[in-house]
């Protein structure tokens, strides 16, 4: 078993960092490095008990259904909108029905083609947001509609697992047992939603200073296991009792920090999962089944591109919005490995489906960020062959939605679903003893974490909105440790006049600096609120990202702090001068810690007044090139008196 993970972990590591400085997705090395530790490529297989990664595979998709389920928050989807919803809606419509349309149109069978549309319909978490944050985009308007259409696609990846598992267990659609399904699955959640809100928060609450990180990371991997095991008692799979488990936790003041503390298991073991993708990939079949693989990646592409676009422009967004989006979503990643693990596990699809899933997985993913530069081009196309007419149809309606749409949430502000839902269910419920208590518990928990990032928040929500309304974006930037900002005035950074952007507030440590002037500094830490168009926005994130590449770039021998000595000459101008007056700290940048005089003792930090004489040996600490600058133009020697 040791040896087993050693190649496995070895291989996976070396392969990522390949991938790494080829600037590609390092889940793509993963699988590289699952084939070649497989039988399929070198002959024989590295490992010498392959159910050994199939196991920690297995415990690799809780992890990553886990960590799917800290970032989720029921509270997102309903704050996400119609605009995630009805584009999320008419992508796996569409996708679902095209994906089993290719599968007949290749000669499958209804169950193969019922699981390739489900892996066609889902787009991944992991590459979208990792290809929008390397291109710099991630403050763009587009990118907020990416991350809610693939928050519900995430929701619906999860119901879709129970769905295939039941109609793959009967071998045949019912739509009654679809319906109980979807009920049963309904009221687990909420069960387990809302017993999870009442009792989790206010356990960590209670035992708050108790709970370090070594802790925190047990007790959360705990929970999580325990919800797997009730949840196949139930009689779903464990990755849906992941998931809720890890959206339960996600409404919680600690989500942030629960999360950051399961990442590295999570990466250790999803890199398991995806290396044992690979062993089941044979390049003999890839060859062998060329043409399916080339045609489901055209329709992936395309149909993702069409329905993606379609979607969002329906839902109210601007043109440029929807093709921006549509243009991102173009590949199928994590959750299509997890459903064709299914179907082979159930033994209900060919086992050629499974490596020809994978490629059109590796081969989308390869060309997202590519596909994606492609979205301006195409706007500016459309725009130069749309007719008038066309335009002014397109723009009355994003006004009509975007005006509708408004209405709505102000009118519904004032009461979520899920606090309404709660109380519908609490209030049918004979009048039991301390009901309402329960009640402003659950609301309590619910929104603690929602009000403490209020409280945090760079600009008022209503501020935020109407920017957005007018194409400024809000963005908020901390400022790293290694960037050339720190410490430097705004008036000398001149970021707006470089950028287009404003900084409109510096949030530090607990204190709000609105509008700031140009007398302000910029320290390690700060939150900066920026207010700006998407160019604006991208162009200071440019700049931040150069200031941090060039800081790194300065020679540590011109900045690092350094203990030295220098022995005075008789025709040094320091000789006869008191060290206040010496010019040793203001001009040579550093502090005397100490001063050696022959024939008398050691003085430890010498008085300021003291008289520098010929042969003194001054000790010094300060940058270590500002610092022998200084003293080469006095005429003093270094002697190394310790060394």
């Amino acid at each position: 078993m040791i040896q087993d993970l050693c190649i496995i972990m070895l291989t996976a590591g070396i392969t990522s960092l390949v991938f790494k400085l080829l600037k590609q997705p390092v889940v793509l090395g993963y699988i590289v490095a699952g084939m070649l530790v497989g039988p399929h490529v070198m002959g024989e297989s590295w490992i010498s008990n392959e159910e050994n990664p199939e196991t920690w595979g297995e415990i690799g998709v809780l992890f990553l259904l886990f960590s799917l389920g800290l970032e989720f928050s029921f509270k997102k989807l309903l704050k996400v909108g119609s605009t995630a919803i009805i584009g999320a809606g008419v992508i796996v419509v569409g996708m679902m029905v095209t994906g089993m349309a290719t599968a007949f149109f290749l000669g499958w069978n209804d169950m193969n083609a019922i699981f390739l549309g489900g892996m066609l319909c889902m787009s991944s978490t992991t590459i979208v947001f990792k290809a929008i944050e390397e291109a710099g985009l991630r403050s763009h308007r587009f990118a907020g509609v990416c991350f809610g259409i693939l928050i519900v696609e995430d929701l619906f990846a999860v119901v879709l697992m129970v769905l295939l598992t039941s109609i793959a267990v009967k071998n045949e659609f019912e739509g009654k047992e679809l319906l109980w399904q979807v009920g049963k699955l309904l009221m687990y959640i909420a069960i387990w939603f809302i017993l999870g809100i009442l009792l989790i928060p206010t356990f960590l609450k209670k035992f708050k200073k108790h709970l370090n990180d070594e802790t925190l990371t047990i007790f959360s991997i705990g929970l999580c296991l325990g919800m797997v095991l009730l949840a196949v008692q139930a009689g779903f799979s464990s990755a849906l009792g992941a998931f809720v488990m890890g959206s339960v936790l996600a409404e919680t003041v600690d989500a942030e920090r629960i999360e950051h503390l399961v990442q590295p298991i999570k990466n250790i073991f999803g890199s398991i999962f995806f290396v044992s993708v690979g062993m089941m990939i044979d390049p003999a079949l890839l060859l062998q089944y060329w043409l399916p693989i080339s045609i489901i990646t055209l329709v992936v592409i395309f149909g993702q591109i069409l329905f993606g676009s379609l979607g969002t422009l329906l839902s109210g967004q601007p043109l440029r919005v929807a093709l921006q989006t549509g243009f991102s979503l173009v590949q199928i990643g994590e959750f299509a490995f997890i459903i064709a693990t299914l179907g082979q596990n159930l033994k209900v699809t060919d086992t050629s489906l499974y490596p020809i899933v994978v490629a059109v997985s590796v081969i989308t993913t390869f060309l997202t960020p590519y596909i994606m530069k492609l979205a301006y081009p195409t706007l500016s196309f459309l725009e130069k062959h749309m007719s008038q007419d066309t335009k002014k149809i397109l723009d009355s309606y994003v006004e009509k939605r975007q005006a509708g749409s408004s209405i709505k949430d102000k009118k519904l502000s004032w009461l979520s679903p899920i606090q309404r839902l709660f109380k519908f269910v609490l209030l049918k419920i004979a009048m039991a003893p301390g009901i309402n208590k329960l009640l402003r518990v659950f609301n309590e928990n619910l929104y603690a974490r929602e009000r403490l990032a209020e409280s945090q928040r760079g600009l008022e929500r209503e501020v935020e909105d109407s920017l957005i309304s007018l194409e400024m974006n809000i963005a908020e930037v901390e400022v790293p440790g290694n960037s050339a900002f720190a410490g430097k005035a705004l008036k000398d950074l001149n970021i707006r006049n470089i950028t287009g952007a404003n900084i409109v507030r510096i949030i530090r440590g607990g204190i709000n600096i609105n509008i700031p002037g140009g007398s302000h500094r910029i320290y390690p830490g700060d939150r900066i609120i920026l207010a700006g168009s998407d160019t604006d926005v991208a162009a200071f994130q440019k700049m931040l990202e150069t200031s941090i590449a060039h800081n790194e770039e300065v020679d540590d021998n011109k900045t690092n702090i350094v203990l030295d000595n220098f022995t005075i000459t008789a025709d040094s101008p320091l000789c006869g001068k008191s060290i206040i007056k010496s010019g040793i700290r203001e001009k040579g940048n550093c502090i005397v810690m100490g001063l050696v005089r022959p024939a008398e003792d050691f003085y430890t930090n010498p008085d300021p007044t003291l008289v520098i004489q010929a042969d003194d040996i001054i000790i010094v600490a300060g940058e270590k090139q500002k610092m022998h600058d200084f003293f080469d133009q006095t005429a003093t020697s270094n002697p190394k008196m310790w060394s």
